[in-house]
């Protein structure tokens, strides 16, 4: 059964490693997050140090999912708003490392994630997603509201333009 939890900042820093290895294998797997091909672990610390700082001054939520102990998936809510919106939250990098795929874990992650930011006061998620992806077709099923797409967004890690897909959805 799998574990979802939030971590603190002690936690979100001695985790650096395990998260890296997800973002990397994600990447790896044509996930576009951000980052470019070839992209390692390595690659990934810097990345997952700012989110763990982040963490710190309560600029984030970080979420895991553990199979056995070992962390094969994450999501975060970025909490830190402008004054004029404190009730709005943004939904960041839905991981899940292919070799945990299939059991659910995006579910339960972007449920906790939901149920954690009603807890910091947030009434709205934003988020995007590369429009074609997987990830694409997770959040309908999860009750989001498809906005509109923006060609040419980002890039595909493995290069070419992305378009991206805008969702939100309103918490209780």
């Amino acid at each position: 059964m799998p574990d979802i939890r939030i971590l603190s900042a002690d936690e979100a820093r001695a985790a650096i490693p395990a998260l890296s290895a997800v973002l990397a294998d994600c990447v790896a797997g044509g996930a576009s997050v951000g980052f470019m091909q070839p992209y390692g672990p390595d690659d990934a610390e810097p990345y997952w140090r700012d989110v763990a700082d982040a963490v710190v001054i309560g600029a984030s939520l970080l979420l895991v999912a553990e199979l056995e102990g070992r962390i094969v998936g994450t999501v975060q809510v970025g909490a830190a708003q402008m004054p004029n919106q404190p009730h709005r939250g943004d939904l960041k990098k839905l991981l899940v490392h292919r070799s945990a795929r299939g059991r659910g874990l995006a579910r339960l992650l972007m449920e906790a994630a939901e149920r954690e930011a009603v807890r910091y006061g947030k009434t709205l998620l934003v988020l995007d997603t590369a429009t074609g992806s997987d990830a694409e077709a997770i959040y309908p099923r999860l009750g989001w509201q498809r906005v509109g797409v923006i060609p040419d967004y980002a890039l595909w890690p493995q290069g070419g333009f992305c378009d991206t897909t805008l969702f939100y959805k309103r918490l209780a």
